[in-house]
């Protein structure tokens, strides 16, 4: 099976990028199945049942989210009734939506994904490591592919949980920080890993943002408007190549995809 992992969407040109270049990708890797996250993808922060359509609509199987998750009041109408849709497992019992969820494609192997937010020099929610393994622990009795959006900050958080879980879950791939990494690998229990996914969206940026509202905040402290910024629109995230019948990924592939043609050139 292979799986592509789309790092954090960003407003409007991220959305039309994933719809313009998920078929083509789909087409050029082989693709079985497409995990996105989303937690930006509403005017550059948040997520409503609108742009978590566009995106499902262009080909996307699950979103996940992250700590941008509370910023549109429309999210909850997802989290009651988008299947398809998850947030942070780690947040206290009794918030609404789900942590995980398993798909099942026609013929395909079942794949459970799996969104985990850390804590440094993030907002406290209880510990993605502990709950992180009872619940993989679980899935494992369901399902062989176990896929794991891991929205932290510290890259040092992102590997622990990682090589915790290596030999337990197929992938481990970060997001949050908007910042591809070229660390991609496969730890010697089968998961592939990656820091970050990057973001998809206009990379003629700071970190999908206009450029001066950010300098002038950063020059004066005073407040600004970070509009989201429109040039040099990029998919980015990564394909992993999974066996069917153990879990265990086989290949990673770091992607950058420009859109160099279509409504974003």
């Amino acid at each position: 099976m292979r799986i592509l992992f789309i790092g954090d969407i960003v407003g409007e040109p991220g959305r039309k990028a994933v719809k313009y270049l998920v078929p083509k990708l789909r087409e050029q890797h082989g693709l079985d199945f497409v995990i996105a996250n989303g937690e930006n993808s509403a005017g550059g922060s948040g997520i409503t049942p609108k742009t978590a359509e566009e995106i499902f609509s262009a080909g996307v199987d699950v979103i996940t989210s992250g700590d941008h998750l509370w910023d549109q009041k429309e999210v909850m109408e997802l989290l009651r009734n988008e299947k398809r849709f998850v947030r942070p497992l780690n947040y206290p019992p009794g918030t609404a939506g789900q942590g995980s969820v398993v798909i099942q494609k026609g013929s395909l192997p079942p794949v459970a994904v799996l969104n985990l937010q850390g804590r440094t020099f993030m907002p406290v929610l209880e510990s993605p490591f502990q709950l992180g393994r009872t619940e993989v622990k679980r899935l494992r009795q369901q399902v062989k592919i176990i896929f794991v959006d891991i929205h932290a900050e510290a890259t040092s958080e992102k590997i622990a949980l990682a090589r915790m879980l290596d030999g337990q879950v197929s992938a481990v791939i970060g997001t949050h920080t908007h910042v591809q990494t070229a660390d991609e690998q496969i730890f010697p229990g089968g998961t592939a890993y990656l820091t970050d996914a990057g973001f998809t969206g206009p990379h003629e940026s700071v970190l999908g943002r206009e450029i001066e509202p950010i300098i002038k905040r950063f020059l004066t402290n005073m407040p600004q408007r970070f509009e989201v910024a429109k040039g040099h629109v990029f998919l980015q995230g990564a394909v992993v190549e999974i066996e069917d019948s153990s879990g265990r990924a086989i290949g990673i592939q770091r992607l950058s995809t420009a859109a160099t043609e279509g409504p974003l050139a």
